[in-house]
């Protein structure tokens, strides 16, 4: 759907004339707002920004409370906070669908984005290798959860201390062992990379992690991407970053900006994939 989405945009144009989606924002984001925003307006809606200052939940209001408000007003809600628990309840108790922009726990919408990415520039998924590197968090985690689902191979390499959390390395090799792939976990960056169809890093300190910036730059010593890592891959490997990234930090601004890196088409697809996503649980 998002594939035909991207190459025919016209005939969708009108897909969700007349309806709302309200977008939760407790975190701010670039590529996160104007996709959606920009997406319901492609698909005829209109999209209606709430930060952390224009809904009641920060003031105390039930999350029940402020989903059910909602649910009277729009056709269907996005969500991108802190708390995990924050877009579950709201799912929970909400009468429209619910769409996880991101959480500290996970972030769905930019795998699919990813993998349809990854589809693009190989013409499938089945049988390729995804290596991670860098910190185990909500990236990682979705990462995990998605590969196994269109038959990726999926490699974390971590330092102690920042592993993904046990209970979704779990989840995920059961996913991987019902699809046929692998999930592991290491702790050297070339045991992930080595043979790699796609290399993939975020972050050493994700919003809200600001004050362990200095601590966390010591312990991903070793862990940038770099074009010596780069060259371990598979020789048609391509470089992925959810965005925004720090040249110097968690990769090398050669590899960001080199031929390899397909970082602008991942950011494009955010909103193709979106847009589908949307016209599958909002289209009457």
């Amino acid at each position: 759907l998002a594939a035909n989405l991207k190459s025919r945009p016209d005939r969708y144009r009108t897909a969700l004339a007349g309806q709302t989606l309200a977008m939760v924002f407790e975190k701010s984001s670039t590529r996160t707002r104007v996709s959606f925003e920009v997406g319901m307006y492609q698909l005829g809606g209109i999209a209606t920004f709430l930060s952390s200052r224009d809904i009641q939940i920060g003031r105390g209001e039930p999350i029940s409370d402020t989903a059910k408000v909602l649910s009277r007003y729009v056709n269907g809600i996005m969500a991108r906070t802190f708390a995990h628990s924050t877009v579950t309840g709201l799912a929970q108790h909400a009468t429209v669908p619910v769409i996880n922009g991101l959480t500290d726990l996970l972030h769905p919408c930019q795998a699919l984005a990813d993998y349809f990415t990854t589809r693009e520039k190989f013409g499938h998924t089945r049988g390729l290798t995804l290596a991670y590197v860098g910190d185990g968090n909500n990236m990682c985690h979705s990462l995990m959860f998605g590969g196994p689902k269109v038959g990726m191979n999926v490699r974390v390499a971590t330092p102690e201390g920042y592993r993904p959390k046990a209970e979704i390395v779990a989840m995920a090799r059961q996913d991987a062992a019902a699809a046929g792939t692998t999930v592991e976990v290491v702790s050297a960056p070339r045991d992930a990379v080595k043979g790699a169809h796609v290399v993939y890093t975020d972050v050493f300190a994700s919003m809200g992690q600001e004050a362990e910036a200095t601590v966390r730059l010591k312990a991903f010593a070793g862990y940038q991407v770099s074009p010596e890592l780069m060259a371990l891959a598979d020789k048609d490997a391509v470089f992925m970053h959810c965005l925004p990234c720090h040249r110097g930090e968690e990769v090398h601004a050669d590899v960001v900006d080199g031929p390899a890196s397909v970082v602008f088409d991942e950011a494009e697809n955010r909103l193709h994939v979106q847009k589908a996503i949307m016209l599958m649980l909002m289209h009457r």
